[in-house]
């Protein structure tokens, strides 16, 4: 692949029997479910763009997974950075990751969100402290990967309600929302001080909550799908 050059991919997190009873997404919804498949159907986009050439982790090497905070209206949730980095530590490929908040407490206070660095040269301005120096040696880390990104709900309809009577309680109609996740890692190589590239995943997915009596939520798991396909990018994109 060229340097400099964006390339993108469709993936589709679960897979659905084709039948002319799924043609409307909730049947397909209450397909995916009755088979176990854990939801409903999600669609994920990835982009990647490549700055620089990137080597496999040596014997020993590391990477850091954080989360950009910097933005007062949003903030990376910490429980998807947790997420991406137990993902790369799984698997055939495996990387020895350092978790977020060790690495940050192990740091303190150079990568608190008010004074951490912003790019590569602000990295290579800190690695002059003969105390951080130090350390990042000590963690043997070859990649930086800084996460920018949030879930949001952009749209719901309908609505479900209650009741409790004599004769017991229920509740009764139908509710669906729309949640799109899309969070960009960028990627900064330790060893060479070099920006290596970009990688960004858009996840978007409908859920469903059916309520006769007792609700039924059919989630998409908009939140989890981008975690994955995120982490399984990084790691085709580093090694």
């Amino acid at each position: 692949m060229a340097l400099g050059k964006t390339w993108r991919v469709n993936l589709a997190d679960t897979a659905v029997m084709k039948t002319p009873a799924a043609n409307s997404p909730l049947v397909k919804c209450l397909l995916a479910l009755s088979l176990g498949l854990g939801g409903c159907k999600s669609t994920t986009v990835i982009d990647e763009y490549r700055e620089a050439p990137t080597a496999a982790l040596g014997a020993g090497e590391s990477v850091v997974v954080l989360g950009r905070r910097h933005n007062s209206e949003h903030e990376t949730e910490e429980d998807f950075i947790s997420c991406v980095g137990k993902n790369l530590t799984n698997g055939k490929a495996a990387m020895r990751v350092i978790p977020e908040q060790e690495f940050v407490d192990s740091m303190y206070p150079y990568f608190e969100t008010s004074t951490a660095p912003m790019d590569v040269k602000n990295l290579d301005s800190l690695v002059e402290n003969p105390a951080i120096a130090r350390k990042f040696a000590d963690l043997d880390i070859h990649y930086f990967i800084w996460i920018d990104g949030f879930t949001e709900r952009t749209g719901s309809e309908g609505s479900i309600s209650c009741a409790i009577g004599p004769g017991g309680g229920g509740c009764f109609g139908f509710a669906t929302w729309d949640d799109e996740a899309n969070y960009e890692a960028s990627v900064w190589d330790f060893k060479s001080l070099n920006f290596s590239g970009k990688i960004n995943a858009e996840t978007k997915g409908t859920s469903y909550m059916p309520a006769v009596i007792v609700p039924i939520p059919l989630l998409a798991r908009v939140q989890a799908n981008a975690c994955k396909s995120m982490a399984e990018q990084i790691r085709t994109f580093i090694q």
